[in-house]
Parts: structure tokens; C-alpha cells; sequence
């Protein structure tokens, strides 16, 4: 005979002992007092025990796949950065290849993407933000990046324009946004889809013309990342958003294995229309439910990873104002050694959610890059560099580099000084005053050494 006397009386019991655990093991790990010399990560998940007690509750549901965790993320997640429709993906890699493949659809007429179209973005960056439209025939148009932004230099878009460009696809760098309203006046000009990658500067705000949105908005998709890293998380996760009620329908269909239908995962025939449709060559009648309009996959999420995510966006405005303080607070403490280091410098109009703190050797310094950062990592805290640096000079670039299949506007000069001079600490909300000043001090001990 069971101990409970309900399902609910059983959950709340799970979920109390759940409590418990992590105040005795994973609590004190949090809370440890930080030593110098201790670890420090450029980035670490923060959590309490409300994360595991969802994550428990979600797997007692044991429904797996995409459910009311889902629903209940995508829904308060496109109301908090001010969007109408916003769909769950397992990764933000995939975010980005369904921002890209919803635009390839025959549904948008001429301003559908299709091969041989180019797409106006940078070499420095990740190479996600690239990698669906090259696997596609697209030509991504490499353009040169300014510093200390580290986004794209807005001059040179009306050279890398041509007849053929559809699109500008790229990211906002470690929180600081590029030139939005210069971009975002350059596709309009043209009549351009953007596309914000949006996965390292969740929560970043932008004023354009007295009007202040977040980042991720202000484009035609936007998409974000929940890898453990990032600004929030998951585990593993992104999401897509959007505005356009046509560009939500191809999203939600290269999602969802490319189906035409749009009910949900174990639901039929909302429509009533399920077994009387006309599609392609099919037989008159067959099931809506089996109706493939694109070439799509299935990238869903879990609704374990979602219940994670529902918790973590409440905290997330916290979130937001620990990386300001910890980038503030870590720039005030390197002022001294401008003369060494080329400190970050926010966007004009913006208010950026950091993902991470930027620093550039100066070339008239004599410094050596990746002594500092050796010097750095010796003394246990994690250095990252700026993701490809420059992407055209990575293997994956052999089989097509000198190729048609891309397109380079200048020399990239300032890329390729990125590559060879920039790295990056974190300033993630689980970084504590200590923690940041003692960074400050090895910072400033490796290029005074």
C-alpha cells in the first residue's frame, strides 16, 4: 500500500527531500569562500534549489519531450524581452540554423533565400552564426570588425552590398551590441532580412530614436543560447523569436521535422481539417499530420531542460545586474594599465548585459598574447579567446578557402589583430568583489611582469 495519499502529496515530498540535498551538498559549494589561487572559471552555471526541484518535478511528469515546461518558458520568455512568438530549440547553434533555414522557405517569394544568395556577416565570431549558410550555398560576405566594439564596422556594408545580398546575419559580441541602428537602417534600405544572433548578450538594451528595446528585437529573428555558460541556462538550449506571424510558422515548421501542421507534439487535428487537404502530389486526403511543406529536423527541447529554464528566467534580471557590476568594477580596477591594454568600451546607445570582459594587447606594447594569457591560466583563472578570431584561416575554411563559395570585403586587418592580440575573462554573476579584484591583480602582474 503506498505511503501517500495523492500524487501531489508524493510530488511535495520529492521535492522537499530534493531541497534538502542541496542544501547540504550544493549549496556549501556555492557559498564557498573564494582563496586566491583558487579556481576561477570565465563562466559557471548559479542556481539554488528551485532549478532541481523543477527539473525533479518535470521528469516525475515523465513526459520528456517538449511539454508544459515548454509552453510555459516560451510564453513568459517572449513577454520579458517583448516579442510574440518565441520557440524552444535544443541548442543555440540550432537557433541559428532555424533562423537561417526559415528565411530559405518558397513562402517569403523574392525575398526568399536561396543558393548563390550572399549574407553579409563577420569572420570574428563564432562560427555558428556562419555555418547554415555556407552548408546551404549560401555566400556569407565577410566584413571587418572595429575595436574596442568587436562588432561589425558599419562602414563597410554598402561596399560588401550587392545585387545578390538577402540578408545580414550576425552577433552581438560578448554582451556589447553592434551598430543597430545602422544596420538596421542599411536592410531597410534595401529591404534586407536581419538576423541577431543574439546568444552572448541576452538582456542587452538598445535605444534607437528615443525607443529602447532588447537585443534580439530589433531584427526580423533573434536567437539565444542556454549553454551552461551563458547568460542563462538549460543545459543545453536556445530559443528563436520573432515578431512575424509567417516567419513563426516556418520556424516552428524546420523545427518540427519540416511538417506543415502546426499542432503540438501528442495533440491532432486542431484544425478539423486533419484528413481533407490537397498538399503537393499527395492523394486528396492524406494525413495533414504526415505533410512535409519544408526539409526540416527535429531540434526540440526537453521539457526537463525547460523546467530548468523557467526558474532561471525569474533570477534573470539578477543575473543581468551582477555581470554590470562585475564588468564595472573589473574595468575600473585595469584603468591603470591602459597604456598596455586596450580596455572594452560599450556601444553607443546601449546598456550592455556582459557575457564577458574583452581585452586587447596593445601591438606598441611589446606584449606577447599568449604569454599574458599563460601568465593568467598559471595563476588558475580561465582566459578564453574571441571564438574563431578570424574563421576564414580555420581548417574548416581548406577544402573552399580562394572559392567562390565566400566573399571577403578588404583585408579583415582588424580581425586578423583579434585573432592575434585579443582574449577574455568572465564576469559571470557568480563572481564575487574578491574574486574580481584578485582577476584585476593577475591581469595586471601578467603585462607588467
Amino acid at each position: 500500500m503506498s505511503k501517500w495519499t495523492s500524487e501531489a502529496e508524493a510530488r511535495n515530498q520529492i521535492k522537499d527531500l530534493v531541497k534538502d540535498y542541496y542544501e547540504a551538498f550544493k549549496k556549501p559549494e556555492q557559498e564557498k569562500e573564494f582563496k586566491p589561487g583558487d579556481r576561477l572559471s570565465y563562466a559557471s552555471r548559479v542556481y539554488d534549489e528551485k532549478e532541481m526541484c523543477s527539473l525533479v518535478d518535470a521528469a516525475l511528469d515523465f513526459w520528456l519531450t517538449t511539454g508544459r515546461f515548454s509552453d510555459e518558458f516560451e510564453k513568459k520568455f517572449a513577454e520579458w524581452i517583448g516579442v510574440k512568438f518565441a520557440n524552444l530549440v535544443n541548442s543555440g547553434s540550432s537557433a541559428n540554423l532555424i533562423a537561417f533555414m526559415a528565411l530559405t522557405a518558397p513562402e517569403l517569394g523574392e525575398r526568399q533565400i536561396k543558393k548563390g544568395d550572399e549574407i553579409i556577416t563577420v569572420a570574428c565570431g563564432f562560427p555558428t552564426t556562419v555555418t547554415p549558410a555556407i552548408q546551404y550555398g549560401a555566400i556569407p560576405v565577410f566584413v571587418d570588425v572595429t575595436v574596442p566594439q568587436y562588432n561589425i564596422d558599419v562602414t563597410k556594408l554598402e561596399e560588401a552590398y550587392s545585387p545578390k545580398t538577402k540578408a545580414v546575419m550576425i552577433a552581438h559580441t560578448l554582451g556589447n551590441p553592434f551598430d543597430l541602428k545602422s544596420v538596421r537602417e542599411f536592410c531597410d534600405r534595401h529591404n534586407l532580412w536581419l538576423v541577431e544572433d543574439n546568444c552572448d548578450a541576452l538582456g542587452t538594451q538598445y535605444t534607437i530614436d528615443g525607443e529602447t528595446r532588447f537585443t534580439g528585437t530589433w531584427g526580423d529573428i533573434g536567437t539565444s543560447s542556454f549553454y551552461p555558460p551563458h547568460h542563462m541556462t538549460m543545459g543545453e538550449g536556445g530559443c528563436v523569436y520573432t515578431n512575424d506571424p509567417l516567419l513563426n510558422r516556418l520556424i516552428k515548421s524546420f523545427r518540427d521535422w519540416g511538417r506543415d501542421c502546426v499542432c503540438p507534439s501528442g495533440m491532432d487535428n486542431l484544425c478539423g481539417h486533419r484528413f481533407d487537404g490537397q498538399y503537393g502530389e499527395l492523394p486528396q486526403g492524406y494525413d495533414h499530420k504526415y505533410v512535409y511543406s519544408h526539409f526540416g529536423y527535429n531540434l526540440k527541447v526537453t521539457d526537463m531542460q525547460a523546467a530548468v529554464g523557467v526558474e532561471q528566467l525569474k533570477k534573470f534580471p539578477s543575473f543581468i545586474e551582477a555581470r554590470r557590476h562585475n564588468w564595472d568594477r573589473l574595468r575600473k580596477a585595469l584603468e591603470d594599465v591602459q597604456d598596455k591594454l586596450i580596455l572594452p568600451e560599450p556601444a553607443e546607445g546601449s546598456r550592455p548585459s556582459w557575457f564577458g570582459f574583452l581585452l586587447s594587447v596593445r601591438e606598441e606594447s611589446g606584449l606577447d598574447r599568449n604569454k599574458v594569457t599563460r601568465y593568467i591560466e598559471d595563476h588558475n583563472i580561465q582566459t578564453r579567446l574571441l571564438f574563431s578570431g578570424n574563421l576564414i584561416k580555420h581548417p574548416c575554411f581548406d577544402q573552399i578557402r580562394g572559392t567562390d563559395a565566400y566573399r571577403v570585403v578588404g583585408d579583415l586587418e582588424t580581425t586578423d589583430f583579434v585573432m592575434t592580440h585579443t582574449f577574455w575573462v568572465g564576469v559571470y554573476p557568480g563572481m564575487t568583489d574578491e574574486k574580481i579584484d584578485y582577476m584585476a591583480q593577475i591581469i595586471k602582474e601578467a603585462v607588467n611582469q
